[in-house]
């Protein structure tokens, strides 16, 4: 069963990639999807995470938002544990999630599945490539998508700085 709740995504179009992603997956391998239904939450999300712009803040709080409404939602539904794809990702934070979830699992009666996705890795992106299944080029954050791009717009302002070669 999986839980789809991202309120992190970033622009509404990145949303609705993710969504239609996540179908996509859920059709082929047959798996139960429960939606999130607060759609797109960027305000919420903002007004959580508050004026710390660095990774090192922000992403903490990002990870224990979705952590803690995973938990209430596992525990509601009378499971035992809960995961998170956060643990596939080669760029999060993966020790801080394996201890932050062992937290909120613990917070609330239930167990953190713990396990390093991140050996499927590559495989992950083979089989998403071989299925024509889109795959995020970053986080999802608004923060991420602009650190994504940085070195691009750096590179742009440059050539815009420049005097022009006659």
């Amino acid at each position: 069963m999986c839980y789809f709740y991202n309120p992190n995504i970033h622009p509404f179009s990145e949303f609705e990639r993710r969504v239609a992603a996540m179908e996509e997956v859920s059709d082929r391998l047959d798996l139960q999807v429960i939606w999130d239904g607060s759609g797109y939450g960027l305000h919420a999300y903002l007004d959580a995470i508050g004026d710390e712009l660095e990774p090192a803040e922000r992403c903490p709080r990002c990870y224990r938002i979705r952590l803690e409404k995973t938990a209430l939602l596992a525990r509601r539904l009378g499971m035992r544990a809960f995961s998170t794809t956060l643990l596939y990702s080669k760029y999060q934070m993966h020790e801080l999630i394996k201890e932050m979830g062992g937290e909120v699992a613990a917070k609330h009666g239930l167990e953190f599945c713990y396990r390093d996705f991140r050996e499927g890795w590559k495989r992950g992106i083979e089989l998403a490539r071989s299925l024509g299944i889109y795959r995020q080029p970053y986080c999802g954050c608004i923060f991420s998508e602009e650190e994504r791009y940085r070195k691009k717009a750096q590179r742009m302002r440059k050539r815009w700085s420049s005097e022009p070669s006659v």
